[in-house]
């Protein structure tokens, strides 16, 4: 048997310790002295790393054997049943309740009763609706230092009926109503009593009329408005009016024709002559008709908007057998600088404008049944402006305007007339009649609307006006400035309050006299002015429920009893309390 050199190695090694064991158990041991010469400094020398996998110098290398292996599955029966979800609950809002109808009532001092009655009813899903709304406003009471009657009311009624469809609709409706007024604004300390008493100064004014719409959109026809409108008074005076107006549009590639037509028709009579003439022996008719064509070519871009046309007007006066055809410019721009923030538009603009019997009494109660009516020649109406929004609840708007007007119809006092014996009292110079003049207005205008939450809003608006006329006479009663403020504010979810103010600059009038002769010794005409003045309004309320709440409002809150108009002083502090009740009829 051979033995292999290592083997032999590890025995001579064992075999040497073991003797050298042996003579350290038979020797003592000394003890020595040691002297260090030189301090111990150690190092630190770099280590072997190991090896992740060493190497093996044995001449036998063992192989791994690769082991395979599966996993042996066995089904589990399982109990658990996971339970169902629930959604978190969110707090809603009650919605708020919708009535169909509503009434309000309120009664005050001066006598003033309000009533104030609305009803909507919808059908096949809101595809047809009916709608009632009757209003009335009137006042019994007796303005101080004035001997005239001094009521008033106003009453008015209308029915409609819609229905729309996919691509039509269409409505159609009535109306009426009925207005009283006094032609009390005498001049103080000139009548005698006998003269007061013997006066008949009540006027009433009755309307009827129907009207209709109808829009289509697959077609070019889009919408056409007919109306018609009788209108009559106590002294024997009458109105008709129709009016029908057509409007088209061409869809070109990018941009839009519209085509909008006009048929204006008003004619009437007054009883009575002109109160500038001595005696009333003659009434007044008049017949105007109006047929009008207005093309305009709209083009739109990302940031602007073009509207390119003109107004072709051909006016008659059937009466006198008088016409007149009129061209005016009808364009309208407008760009945005700023997105929102700033958007400026101008425009030129004209139109024969059709005047009425109806539109003047509106406008002015107190107007005499003697007056001459004519269209007003609008040449031109050029204005350059500016809006937008400053900040998500802060708007604006600023405004110049230049406007020429042939015959601009100006509301004057009437003369006082002793000769006249007619059955109405308007001939004391308390009643006006329209002065025509040709007027150029110089106009400015800005206004801010703030928005603070969805329950306070606040507005403010003011104008400037300057008038140049053909006559050399003043811009009578229109005045130079106006302003107004308004705010609302709801507070909480009962109480609300809102209020109005305005201001309106000095007005001038005439006061004259018909005298029968040539140079009377003394002015029979004096120059008035009258005084700027400043209004209040404000009105709160209280809601109980959704359906039924109470108010208090109150007007003229300054107290004073200014005039609207030359001699006719309005009612003083007016308080007027009340109620409204929402329900579903």
């Amino acid at each position: 048997m051979k033995m292999r050199p290592l083997n032999i190695l590890i025995l001579a090694m064992l075999f040497l310790g073991g003797k050298s064991a042996l003579a350290q158990e038979e020797q003592p041991i000394g003890t020595e002295t040691v002297t260090v010469v030189k301090p111990y400094s150690p190092t630190v020398s770099d280590a072997f790393k190991i090896r992740p996998e060493p190497v093996l110098t044995d001449s036998i290398t063992l192989q791994k054997k690769p082991i395979e292996y599966t996993i042996f599955s066995v089904p589990v029966a399982s109990t658990f049943s996971p339970s169902k979800g629930r959604a978190a609950q969110v707090e809603k809002e009650a919605p708020e309740s919708l009535y169909n109808s509503y009434l309000t009532a309120a009664v005050g001092n001066f006598n003033n009763a309000l009533v104030d009655f609305y009803t909507s009813h919808e059908m096949d899903q809101g595809d047809k609706r009916f709608d009632v709304s009757l209003n009335h406003f009137s006042s019994r009471g007796d303005i101080e230092n004035t001997p005239l009657d001094t009521d008033f009311y106003n009453s008015s009624l209308g029915l409609n009926y819609t229905q729309k469809a996919s691509s039509l609709s269409w409505g159609a409706g009535i109306e009426g109503g009925h207005r009283l007024y006094n032609w009390y604004g005498i001049p103080s300390d000139i009548f005698s009593e006998a003269t007061v008493q013997g006066m008949d100064e009540l006027q009433q004014y009755y309307h009827a009329g129907v009207q209709a719409h109808i829009e289509t959109e697959s077609s070019f026809f889009k919408r056409g408005d007919i109306l018609y409108r009788r209108f009559w008074d106590a002294a024997d005076s009458g109105e008709d009016r129709a009016v029908f107006k057509p409007r088209f549009q061409v869809p070109l590639e990018n941009d839009a024709l519209y085509i909008s037509g006009k048929l204006d028709y008003v004619g009437g009579s007054f009883a009575n002559a002109d109160v500038n003439n001595p005696e009333n022996t003659t009434g007044i008719d008049y017949s105007l008709l109006q047929v009008g064509l207005n093309p305009s070519l709209e083009m739109k871009g990302d940031n602007y908007t073009l509207n390119l046309g003109a107004n072709f007007v051909y006016g008659q006066d059937l009466e006198n057998n008088d016409s007149n055809f009129y061209i005016y410019p009808s364009v309208r721009a407008s760009y945005r600088l700023l997105e929102e923030s700033a958007i400026v538009y101008v425009g030129v603009e004209g139109e024969l404008d059709q005047n009425s019997y109806y539109d003047y009494t509106v406008q002015n109660p107190y107007m005499s049944p003697t007056l001459q009516i004519v269209p007003t020649d609008r040449q031109y109406d050029a204005f350059l402006g500016l809006k937008g929004q400053l900040l998500p609840n802060l708007s604006y708007n600023f405004k110049g305007s230049y406007t020429a007007e042939n015959r601009k119809p100006l509301y004057l006092l009437n003369a006082i007339n002793e000769f006249r014996d007619d059955e109405k009292s308007y001939h004391y110079g308390n009643s006006f009649e329209v002065f025509y003049d040709d007027v150029k207005t110089l106009g400015l205008f800005g206004e801010l609307n703030v928005d603070v939450n969805r329950n306070f809003s606040l507005g403010v608006n003011a104008a400037i006006y300057d008038y140049n006329t053909e006559t050399g006479n003043p811009a009578w009663n229109l005045p130079n400035t106006e302003a107004s403020l308004f705010l609302d504010y709801q507070i909480g979810d009962q109480w609300y309050v809102g209020g109005t103010l305005f201001y309106v600059g000095e007005r001038e009038d005439l006061a004259t006299e018909v005298v029968t002769t040539t140079f009377p010794s003394e002015p029979n005409a004096v120059l008035l002015t009258l005084d700027s003045y400043f209004d209040a309004n404000a009105h709160v309320g209280y809601r109980f429920s959704d359906q039924f709440s109470v108010f208090v409002r109150g007007s003229n809150l300054a107290d004073n009893q200014y005039q609207r108009w030359a001699n006719f002083r309005v009612q003083s502090l007016q308080v007027l309390g009340g109620l409204t009740y929402k329900f579903d009829l």
